[in-house]
């Protein structure tokens, strides 16, 4: 039962991120982030929950195997990658330098994450 709280917070955390940084293109993504990175960077942060609750699990349940770790790993890698870009953006970048590509978001692309990453969690509890 326990589990099944936990991996319900998750689920819904990632939902919110989802719904946060919702564009209908990827250049659209990067400005939703380049407007909060711009009004506080630890409000930037903060928006970032599923890293947080991420490493609350991982010391909550002891849990530091490859499925729970290569979460918090992709996560930080995301949120580097990310702050990157900001930097970027902030130092007169224009956004087609920092991200050539402009990929439409589709439903399916927009919300992989909380296929993705609360499955990646049921492995890592190794319920399956």
């Amino acid at each position: 039962m326990e589990y099944l709280l936990l991996l319900t917070v998750f689920i819904l955390l990632e939902f919110f991120e989802s719904k946060w940084q919702k564009a209908d293109t990827l250049h659209g993504l990067i400005l939703n982030n380049f407007y909060l990175f711009k009004q506080n960077i630890f409000l930037y942060f903060s928006m970032h929950v599923t890293f947080f609750y991420t490493m609350f699990l991982c010391f909550y349940l002891n849990n530091f195997g490859f499925w729970m770790s290569s979460i918090l790993i992709i996560k930080f890698l995301d949120i580097t990658f990310k702050l990157s870009m900001m930097k970027k953006l902030l130092n007169g970048s224009t956004l087609e330098e920092v991200m050539p590509l402009n990929i439409q978001m589709s439903n399916i692309f927009r919300y992989m994450n909380v296929i993705i990453y609360p499955t990646s969690f049921i492995f890592a509890l190794n319920l399956i």
